[in-house]
Parts: structure tokens; C-alpha cells; sequence
């Protein structure tokens, strides 16, 4: 967005004026009218063309937010989802977009209750700013009820914006119509999910529907693998899913994704393109977009930007591509390399890794390795509160009664053996065997061998990228859903940079079993006999 010199109010066509109730009129009642009022009376010009495949503008987000989640499609409004997801990149406006959200909120929807919540209070000082500073400008300020604070702001309508403390107590003790959630990836997943019981609807009929619906707004970049704004974007759907012939209905997040490439401002025809740092992500789009249409960010930043930091953080962090890989166990893993489809080759035989667990999953992996030595997991049972006898027995029947389609499946073959955790051999205290005698029992050849976490790791790594160029020698099932995720989320701990031990947050389990499963085969490995092989 660009900054104009604001039109006073009543000086220009279209102006607007306090009602009795305290609130702007006219109100806008569609995106056009919303994007000339911001135009003339804020004195923004909102980018609302995007410029990368995929990505949302960054008015969409305040169409969105102003109409209550109702999707303008083909010249009419659709039902949508009132929660939203907005996943940009650093410097990509968020913060300041979820400000004007809240602005055009308490200008024209007498009552409305917002909060903002953010990762730390400097974050969310952030935004609550910049809404000072809208509201210090005409017409806003006509609305004010009493001085700002440094956390509170009241207009004459009854409406009300506090910053809340990043605590339980804070969150659990509100009741707005909004919540603002700035930078998502740095909450507390026990405060983000205590957030999710705060909201509730107003009566107040508008042009964005009967009511002023209850949501939450999430504002993040995406840092961390699989951390919290990783997950909640996962389960969220971009605008494609709510336009299409047969939208669900207004249940769940609507996604909203754009890029630093989005945010440019217009590329004159005069700046070439041959040479440009930019051209890879750009392809000269910037050129596309007329003036009045452009993004916030110069392009000679943009190019200072890409030249201070790594691929990695680009790709990430300005990009949108993925989250950053800084703490990956496995950076090495690519799904476009490594997953596959189609069956086992008919040569080879077939493994098993195991990972004991009870009220954590046991993660179980079977995996054909062909005569080449290429090792591919084609199928897994990761699943919860079932006993070590019980495993055994699926891995040896090749029944797998926890899956989804168990009644359909053609059973598995039976592996030449198990490869397990070395603590596995240990007699349990309760029932006086070990897991690896239950297993034997079930009549499966067990391996097992000590070695520290590192080296079984770096194990792993050598077949995802082996140092030769050679090409991978571990591949992934599409249908092994549970190890994919766990591949892509194992990382060590952000804060002991010195660790070679990765957190035990539940992908664990599913990479435990694959790294004993590598190391059974690529390692000696006791057998129950006590000789290694």
C-alpha cells in the first residue's frame, strides 16, 4: 500500500459524515466503494491486483475483514468463512493491514469489540500504532471517545480496541467480535488455543451481512517447521476453495498468501529486466501492474533485501514458499524428490522399523528394498494405546486393523525383520518379557543395535542426499502421510543451538523408527542370538 495526502472529509464527492449513532456514513457496500474510501478519506492505494501464481492481494485481506467474511465472486457476494489465515512475508503489510481491518471496524460498526494479541507486547504495540496514527487524521478522529492510551482506544459508537497481554488470564477474560493474532508463529500454543473460545457475534445489520460475526484474524510469516502458523495454515483453504461451484459453506479459515514480489511497486519500462536479482521470482510481472495498482515496496529494497540474506531465509521469509529449515533434522528431504507413488518392485525383500509407544504413538514402517539397495517405505501404522502383542501381531498377519480401509487392504508382506529401539530388549518390570521376545514370539527376526541419535541421523541424511551425487536412496509413499509430516517437522530445539538431539514433540516417533530401520540395514545389527550381522 502507498500513502497519499489525505482528502479532507467534505471537501470531495463521496464524502462522509458522523451519523446519530457515531459511526462514518455512508457506508461502503462493496469492494470498490471500500477501496475509494480508503483511496480518498485514508489517503491508501491498496494493492489489489496480485502478481505471483497463488497469491491473494493484500486487499483481499480487507474485504474479507470489512464484509465479515462474505466472498465477493462474479459481481455477488458468497458465503465464506469468518476466520482467517494471512500468511505474508516480512515487510508485507500484515501488521499494518490488520490496523486498518480495525479501523474500518470501529468507523463504521457502532459497538464493535476488538482485540489485538500478539507473540510479545512490542508486537503488539505494533499494530495498536499504527491505529493511533489513523485515527490522529481526519475523518477519524471525529469518532474518538477521549484520548488513546497506550493500549485502549474508545470511539463515540461504543466501540472498543484493547491490546491484550500475551497470558491465559488476559485472553480467557475477553469477549470481542475480533480478534487480531500478530505474528501467530511466535504464540504459545496453549495461548492460541485458549484464543479460540474468546469471540462472539453483535446483531448489527450491514452490508456485510445481519451480523458482525465472531473471528479470529491470524497474521504471521511462517519461520518455524510445523510450528504453529505451519499447522494452522495447513488446515486452511485459499480462495479458490470458497469460489468454486460447490463451497462448502463459512465453516473453517479462509488462507490468504502473498509474496515481497506481490508488495512491489510498479517497475518502469525503462529498468531492465536482464540482470535483475528479482527475475527468477518476479519474470517481469512488477512491469504488469499499472501505478495506481502497485505495491508499498521499492524495488531497489527489495534487491538490498535479497542481497543480505541466504536462499533459505529468502525463500522463506520473503518468498512464502515454505517454512525455513534452519532447525530441520532432515533439510535434505524433498517431497518432490522423494516421495513417491506406484508399487514395490517385484525383486528385493522387505523390512520393518519399529518405535515403541503406548499413550505416544507406536510408529511402524515397511519398507522394500530392491536389489540395488534403494530402500523405499511404502506403507506405516502409527497409532496410539495399543500393546506391543498387538503390533506384533499386524506386522506378522500383514493386517493392519487400525487402517482406514483394513477390511480391503491386501496385507502386507511379511517382513525379513524388525528393526527396534535397543531399550526394546529390556524385560518390562509388569509382565517380565521384553517387547523384542513378544515380537520374536510372533515369530519375527528382530534387529536391534546401540548407537546415539546422531549417527543413526546421519545415517538417514546419507541416503536422502548421498555425498557422491549419486541421487537418493531413500524414498517415501505418498501414502505414508504420518512419516512425510514427521520428515518435514523433526527439528532440534531453536533455543540450544549446540544440540545434536532433536525435540520429542511427536514427529519422533515415525523418524525413530525410520532411523532404526536404516540403521538395522546399513549398520551391523544384533540379532537375538547376540551376533551381529
Amino acid at each position: 500500500m502507498t500513502r497519499e495526502r489525505p482528502i479532507e472529509a467534505g471537501n470531495e464527492r463521496g464524502a462522509v459524515g458522523v451519523d446519530a449513532r457515531g459511526v462514518l456514513a455512508p457506508c461502503p457496500a462493496t469492494p470498490e466503494e471500500l477501496h475509494a474510501f480508503l483511496r480518498v478519506h485514508a489517503g491508501l492505494r491498496i494493492a489489489r491486483t496480485p502478481l505471483c501464481p497463488g497469491s491473494a492481494a493484500p486487499f483481499d485481506y480487507l474485504v474479507h475483514a470489512f464484509f465479515e467474511g462474505r466472498v465477493w465472486h462474479q459481481g455477488r457476494w458468497r458465503a465464506g468463512p469468518a476466520d482467517c489465515v494471512l500468511w505474508a512475508n516480512r515487510g508485507g503489510g500484515k501488521t499494518f493491514l490488520g490496523a486498518v481491518a480495525t479501523a474500518l471496524d470501529l468507523a463504521f460498526k457502532p459497538g464493535v469489540q476488538v482485540r489485538i494479541l500478539a507473540g510479545s507486547a512490542e508486537q503488539g504495540s505494533h499494530m495498536f500504532g499504527h491505529l493511533r496514527r489513523l485515527f490522529a487524521r481526519r475523518p477519524f478522529d471525529a469518532l474518538l471517545d477521549g484520548r488513546p492510551t497506550r493500549r485502549r482506544l474508545a470511539v463515540r459508537s461504543g466501540g472498543v480496541v484493547e491490546v491484550l497481554a500475551a497470558s491465559q488470564a488476559s485472553v480467557r477474560g475477553t469477549r470481542p467480535q475480533k480478534l487480531r493474532a500478530d505474528e501467530l508463529d511466535l504464540f504459545d500454543a496453549e495461548l492460541w488455543r485458549a484464543a479460540q473460545l474468546t469471540t462472539r457475534s453483535l446483531e448489527m445489520p450491514g452490508p456485510w451481512g445481519r451480523t458482525v460475526r465472531g473471528s479470529i484474524d491470524a497474521l504471521s510469516t511462517m519461520h518455524r517447521p510445523m510450528g504453529l502458523m505451519h499447522r494452522v495454515a495447513g488446515e486452511s483453504h485459499g480462495p479458490e476453495h470458497w469460489r468454486g461451484p460447490d463451497p462448502v459453506g463459512p465453516r473453517g479459515r479462509l488462507l490468504l498468501r502473498w509474496n515481497i514480489i506481490d508488495c512491489l511497486e510498479h517497475c518502469p519500462p525503462g529498468r531492465a529486466c536482464d540482470g535483475c536479482g528479482l527475475w527468477d521470482a518476479c519474470a517481469g510481472r512488477a512491469k504488469s501492474r499499472p501505478p495506481e495498482d502497485a505495491g508499498h515496496v521499492a524495488i531497489d529494497d527489495a534487491l538490498t533485501l535479497r542481497s543480505r540474506c541466504g536462499v533459505e531465509a529468502w525463500e522463506a521469509e520473503m518468498l512464502c514458499l515454505r517454512p525455513a529449515r534452519r532447525e530441520a533434522v532432515y533439510p535434505e528431504f524433498d517431497e518432490a524428490a522423494h516421495v513417491i507413488d506406484g508399487d514395490a518392485p517385484p525383486q528385493g525383500r522387505w523390512l520393518a522399523g519399529m518405535d515403541f509407544g503406548f499413550r505416544g504413538p507406536t510408529a511402524v514402517l515397511w519398507a522394500h528394498q530392491d536389489d540395488d539397495g534403494a530402500l523405499r517405505v511404502m506403507h506405516e501404522r502409527i497409532v496410539a494405546g495399543r500393546t506391543v502383542a498387538q503390533h506384533a501381531a499386524a506386522i506378522a498377519s500383514g493386517r493392519d486393523p487400525d487402517a482406514p480401509d483394513a477390511p480391503d487392504a491386501p496385507p502386507t508382506p511379511r517382513p525379513a525383520w524388525v528393526a527396534i529401539d535397543p531399550a526394546g530388549r529390556q524385560v518390562n518390570d509388569q509382565t517380565g518379557v521384553s517387547s523384542a521376545l513378544v515380537l520374536r514370539r510372533a515369530g519375527l527376526a528382530v534387529r536391534s543395535m546401540p548407537m546415539r541419535v546422531h549417527p543413526g541421523v546421519m545415517l538417514v541424511r546419507a541416503r536422502l542426499a548421498p555425498a557422491d551425487g549419486s541421487g537418493p536412496r531413500l524414498f517415501v509413499h505418498r501414502r505414508c502421510a504420518g512419516l512425510i509430516a514427521a520428515l518435514r517437522s523433526y527439528r532440534y530445539p531453536a533455543d540450544r543451538p549446540e544440540s545434536l538431539e532433536p525435540l520429542k514433540d511427536g514427529a519422533d516417533h515415525p523418524c525413530d523408527a525410520l532411523r532404526y530401520l536404516v540403521a538395522g540395514l546399513d549398520r551391523p545389527a544384533a540379532t537375538r542370538r547376540g551376533r551381529y550381522r
